[in-house]
């Protein structure tokens, strides 16, 4: 039998088991689950700090200190990062907090986009060091942000899709439910589309 591949899955919502981002990882999970055994590791960002003014020090010198305090914000980075590089697939669970990234996700990015470690600076750019995977958003709205009915602005989207390609991730893949705030009949059809989304995903991976 093959090695489980490694699924990250970052749980980045206040709510807990009501989260519809969660909920909806839930089925990419089960999408993954149909082709491959899983090896599932869930990290809660509510509980992240954001990272403090050493970190930011330590990344503006020409040079990475050559040890971490023990709890420091240099120390969780990395451990963050070692996280990351050795997932097979980065899922993302997440709502979108006025038209963006809550900043519990925000908190995580800035601890793994980190150069000299995740990416350098070229006089051609940025380039990532990590390996490319596949990386899924399951991404919860309480508005419209897909559609001609849709009347807000979407930055989460274009945002994660840049910093993440900024280390070296660009197989990405989002699936939302909108409109969770529209109303339980809205809500349930939402759900519903959000399925057929991943479930169409799957079945022809």
């Amino acid at each position: 039998m093959p090695a489980a591949i490694r699924v990250l899955r970052l749980i980045s919502s206040p709510r807990g088991a009501e989260s519809e981002s969660l909920r909806l990882s839930h089925l990419v999970l089960d999408g993954l689950a149909g082709q491959h055994s899983l090896q599932v590791q869930d990290v809660d960002l509510n509980d992240l700090q954001h990272v403090d003014r050493d970190y930011a020090m330590a990344l503006a010198s020409p040079s990475d200190a050559d040890q971490a305090e023990p709890g420091s914000a240099l120390q969780r980075s990395a451990e963050l990062i070692r996280q990351l590089d050795e997932a097979d697939v980065l899922l993302i669970a997440t709502p979108m907090h006025n038209y963006t990234v809550p900043s519990t996700l925000k908190a995580w990015v800035d601890h793994i986009v980190r150069i000299r470690m995740t990416f350098n600076g070229t006089p051609q750019g940025k380039v990532g060091l990590l390996r490319d995977r596949p990386v899924y958003v399951a991404l919860a709205s309480g508005g419209l942000i897909s559609g001609e009915q849709a009347r807000q602005p979407d930055f989460l989207r274009p945002y994660l899709q840049a910093a993440l390609a900024t280390v070296g991730l660009r197989n990405m893949h989002f699936f939302c439910v909108e409109g969770t705030a529209r109303g339980e009949q809205a809500l349930l059809e939402a759900r519903a589309m959000a399925q057929s989304q991943v479930a169409a995903f799957f079945s022809v991976e």
